[in-house]
């Protein structure tokens, strides 16, 4: 637990502080679609399939403070940092680079209380490896879709 709240600390105070890039509907629109989004798969993984789970396995309000409080904030550092002018070279090792973070991350939470708060049911820590970039590409793909809206919104006034 203490991992987590130093996490919320930490990384909102990050993301808050030192986004530039970020308009305020854009960074909403990070947070709202973040939070939607890992319900959804969160409620299949944890719930349906019981390959992990946040403290205990039943619905928990505790757990609700990584849905709302952890990932938007690293979501919105993550694309507040992407590098969307380098080359494909670049773009490939920044989403690797935040892949491995996510792995590390999920170790250091995985550790016993009262440091760790996340516990894997069959789920093994090395399928980030898959998933995090496909989640991280998924995020990239709906900002370029928030852009997109708001081009269509300035260009219609």
């Amino acid at each position: 637990m203490i991992l987590l709240f130093a996490s919320i600390i930490l990384f909102n105070f990050i993301a808050f502080k030192f986004s530039k890039r970020l308009s305020d509907n854009q960074i909403w629109h990070i947070v709202l679609f973040t939070i939607a989004f890992q319900v959804i798969f969160d409620l299949f993984m944890e719930y349906q399939y019981k390959a992990y789970w946040y403290f205990d396995k039943d619905v928990e309000w505790l757990g609700l403070l990584a849905h709302l409080f952890l990932i938007p904030p690293v979501n919105i550092i993550f694309i507040d940092f992407y590098p969307f002018k380098a080359n494909l070279l670049k773009k490939s090792l920044y989403i690797a680079l935040w892949t491995c973070f996510v792995v590390i991350y999920e170790f250091l939470s995985i550790l016993p209380e009262p440091f760790g708060f996340f516990h894997l049911g069959w789920w093994k820590v090395w399928y980030d490896f898959i998933v995090a970039p496909i989640l991280l590409v998924i995020l990239l793909g709906y900002y370029k879709f928030i852009l997109i809206l708001e081009k269509r919104l300035l260009d219609s006034k």
